[in-house]
């Protein structure tokens, strides 16, 4: 005997379920609406409700408290656009500012309403860094400041930021850029060299970073701190040999994760950004050196490219704002998807 075959529907519906023939709806699928007469008299049962009784006392203090993480958003029906990314009346400070990445997210800051001071060991910065501070005052209506300062120098680092927050009388963020590179073979690296590096590119990162948070603790209004990682912290760079500095951004990575865990009950929050390649003029000078890489590099990622500065702008506003008020101990790698493949 011929086995029996049956449609998907024929399987679902149950034999005791209607058909729905034409228009007609059994009536068991829609209970019967009430209408406003019924829905003015009371239940079968219940007394009719006392329209001169007064109204419910507010709930207790404490059923309030459970309630409150539901409440609205502040934001909410508010006339500005993105307000939690603005940074009017806050002090940051960005190290490695005078020129190149640092530069550009400080003018980023400023834009976003901040008053920034630059801090680098440049006993002058850059002609860009000039034409940023004539137009913070010309046309953003706030300031930019440069101080010469040496990330080693911890006594005069300490000395500097504690000036800034005397002078006004608080400090919010840090962006900590300043670092230097180093191309290298491990079986070369001579450890005064490999010194230098961990001592600008961790040790220095890690007093900045402790210097501003001082002062963050002493002002108690919190802060973000956003320290400068790499790609070169999530892997190894095919055809650049920098043992030691992509040893030394991996570790600022971790230091990070670190002061986060112990500054956030003081509301002081601490995240990274990992960029990919960069075209600095720094690099343009390696590309003259090594022309292949001005065609390697970019086929290394997803996107095809190399990124500019001005494409790490939304990040360091992003993390030194109330955008990222629950973000800690996090990094943001934009890499063009060079480590994902």
């Amino acid at each position: 005997m011929p086995a029996r075959v049956y449609s998907s529907m024929q399987m679902l519906r149950p034999k005791a379920f209607p058909r729905i023939l034409g228009s007609r709806t059994p009536a068991f699928l829609y209970p019967k609406l009430r209408t406003s007469s019924t829905l003015d008299k009371p239940p079968e049962g219940h007394p009719p409700q006392n329209p001169s009784r007064p109204p419910p006392e507010a709930p207790p203090q404490e059923a309030q408290n459970l309630r409150s993480n539901t409440a609205p958003s502040s934001y909410l029906g508010t006339a500005k656009r993105l307000p939690e990314f603005n940074l009017t009346d806050k002090v940051v400070l960005v190290s490695g500012a005078a020129r190149g990445l640092g530069l550009t997210q400080a003018e980023a800051l400023l834009e976003a309403g901040a008053t920034v001071y630059a801090l680098d060991r440049l006993p002058e910065p850059s002609p860009d860094f000039y034409r940023v501070q004539q137009r913070a005052a010309d046309e953003l209506g706030n300031t930019f400041h440069y101080r010469q300062i040496d990330v080693r120098d911890v006594q005069g680092l300490n000395k500097v930021v504690e000036e800034i927050g005397d002078d006004r009388g608080r400090l919010d963020g840090l962006i900590a850029a300043a670092g230097i590179q180093q191309e290298t073979p491990a079986l070369e690296y001579t450890a005064k060299d490999a010194n230098m590096m961990f001592e600008v590119n961790i040790t220095g990162v890690f007093m900045t970073a402790q210097a501003v948070a001082k002062q963050m603790i002493r002002f108690g209004n919190g802060g973000s701190i956003a320290i400068i990682a790499s790609m070169s912290a999530h892997a190894a760079n095919r055809g650049l040999i920098c043992p030691a500095y992509n040893a030394s951004k991996a570790g600022v990575m971790q230091l990070a994760k670190n002061l986060a865990s112990e500054w956030g009950v003081y509301g002081i929050r601490v995240n990274t950004i990992s960029p990919g390649y960069i075209v600095t003029a720094m690099v343009e000078e390696l590309f003259r050196l090594y022309p292949e890489r001005r065609t390697e590099w970019p086929a290394q990622n997803m996107l095809g490219k190399l990124s500019k500065p001005e494409e790490y702008r939304g990040a360091a506003v992003f993390l030194l704002s109330d955008a990222s008020s629950f973000m800690t101990g996090s990094d943001i790698r934009m890499d063009g998807g060079h480590v994902s493949w």
